[in-house]
C-alpha cells in the first residue's frame, strides 16, 4: 500500500542528497512531489531522473532567503497539484568555524537559511493547509549538534537549535488545525554533497556508534517518511533523532573534538 498516495508534497534542499533520495521515495509511496533548489541545472536533472517512471514531480528553482520566491514555491505547488500536505524542511546551511573567528557574515548566513527559511517556509505551509482545511504535516531538519553542541560549530548548533524550539512551538499553535509539526535530527550522514570529507571521518563514527554504520540518506528519509505517514497522526511537537545510537553515548564529545576539526 503506498502510504502518501495522492498526497503532495514540497521538499527544499531537492537538488542533491537527503532531498533528491526523498523525492524517489516520496513519489514511489504515492506523493506528487515539489523540489525547490536554487541550482536550477541540478534541479531540473533530479526532476527528469525521478519523474521517468512516470511520478508526478515538479522542480522549483528558489532562493529559500527570499520571502518572494518562497511564496513561488507554494504558488507553483497549488498551479500543478492544488494542494499542499507535506512540507519537508531540507534545506540548510552547515559552516564549521571556531567561536573566535565567527564573522558576522556566516553568523546571518546560518540565520538566513537555518531559521528564517524555516520559519517562514512552515508559516506558508500552515496558512495553505489552514485554507485547505484537511491538515497536514510538516518536517523540519535539525542536527544531533543542536541536541549537544559541536566544537567548532556554534552558528550551526545555535541555528539548528533555533529550529527545534520554533517548531515546539508552531506545533502547539497549528495543532487545533489538524497540523503536524516534528523535527528530525540526522547525525552524520553520508551523502552525495559531503564526499570531499575523508573516510578516516567514518572510523571515528562508527568506534562509538552503537550501531556500528554510518548513516545513509535513507535513513532520514525514512524518518521523514514515517512522521507525515497516518501512522504518526498523533505525533507532534516531537524530536527524532536519527544517528544510530550516537547522541547517547558518553564519548560524544570525544568524538566530535576529533572529528570535526575537518573544515
Amino acid at each position: 500500500m503506498q502510504r502518501l498516495k495522492d498526497k503532495v508534497a514540497i521538499i527544499t534542499g531537492g537538488a542533491g542528497g537527503m532531498g533528491h533520495v526523498a523525492a524517489k521515495t516520496f513519489t514511489e509511496e504515492g506523493a506528487c512531489v515539489v523540489l525547490a533548489d536554487r541550482d536550477a541545472d541540478k534541479l531540473q536533472a533530479v526532476v527528469k531522473e525521478v519523474s521517468a517512471g512516470g511520478a508526478k514531480v515538479i522542480g522549483v528553482a528558489a532562493d529559500l532567503t527570499s520571502q518572494a520566491d518562497r511564496e513561488k514555491i507554494f504558488e507553483e505547488a497549488v498551479k500543478a497539484f492544488g494542494k499542499v500536505d507535506i512540507l519537508i524542511n531540507n534545506a540548510g546551511w552547515g559552516c564549521k568555524l571556531p567561536f573566535l573567528e565567527t564573522d558576522e557574515a556566516s553568523f546571518d548566513r546560518s540565520i538566513e537559511l537555518n531559521v528564517k527559511a524555516t520559519y517562514y517556509m512552515t508559516q506558508l505551509a500552515c496558512k495553505q493547509m489552514i485554507k485547505q482545511g484537511t491538515g497536514g504535516k510538516i518536517v523540519s531538519t535539525s542536527s544531533t549538534a543542536a541536541l549537544q553542541g559541536e566544537r567548532n560549530g556554534s552558528i550551526y548548533a545555535g541555528s539548528k537549535s533555533a529550529i527545534i524550539a520554533m517548531s515546539k512551538a508552531i506545533a502547539l499553535e497549528v495543532g487545533e488545525y489538524g497540523i503536524n509539526v516534528n523535527v528530525v535530527c540526522p547525525g552524520f550522514t553520508r551523502t552525495d554533497n559531503n564526499g570531499h570529507i575523508p573516510s578516516a571521518i567514518d572510523d571515528n563514527f562508527l568506534g562509538i556508534t552503537p550501531t556500528k554504520r554510518i548513516n545513509v540518506a535513507q535513513d532520514i528519509v525514512n524518518g521523514y517518511l514515517f512522521l507525515v505517514s497516518e501512522e504518526a497522526r498523533q505525533i507532534t511537537a516531537q524530536v527524532l533523532p536519527i544517528d544510530g545510537g550516537f547522541s547517547g553515548t558518553r564519548a560524544m564529545q570525544a568524538a566530535q573534538n576529533a572529528s570535526m576539526m575537518v573544515k
